[in-house]
């Protein structure tokens, strides 16, 4: 799970019932509109969003355009915290023996 998912499942676990839209993602996040309406659509694809569109009427008193608001099902919720969990604990661990390289610092080669 990258870091930019995993700041995404945080606003969305912040208040699960709140509802979000993608501009207020990016600004929460920090993150591109690039970043960001792409892993909404994969979290949606998987069954841990649900979204919709704002009503007609909702976004032309606004003079705005229409928005589509996402909100974090309970699966979703369930399963985010748990990978963010799991993804937290894999950074505590220390880097397996592999990939360290050894020194060569004053190797007489």
């Amino acid at each position: 799970m990258t870091m930019q998912v995993q700041a995404i499942l945080r606003v969305f676990l912040s208040d699960p019932a709140q509802r979000r839209y993608g501009l207020e993602l990016c600004e929460a996040t920090e993150l591109p509109s690039g970043t960001v309406y792409p892993v909404l659509a994969r979290l949606e694809q998987i069954g841990w969003l649900n979204s919709h569109w704002e009503e007609p009427d909702t976004h032309v008193d606004a003079g705005r355009p229409r928005r589509r608001y996402y909100t974090i099902t309970p699966d979703g919720t369930e399963k985010s915290r748990d990978a963010i969990t799991r993804a937290y604990a894999a950074r505590r661990r220390p880097a397996p023996g592999w990939l360290h390289r050894p020194s060569t610092a004053g190797d007489a080669s």
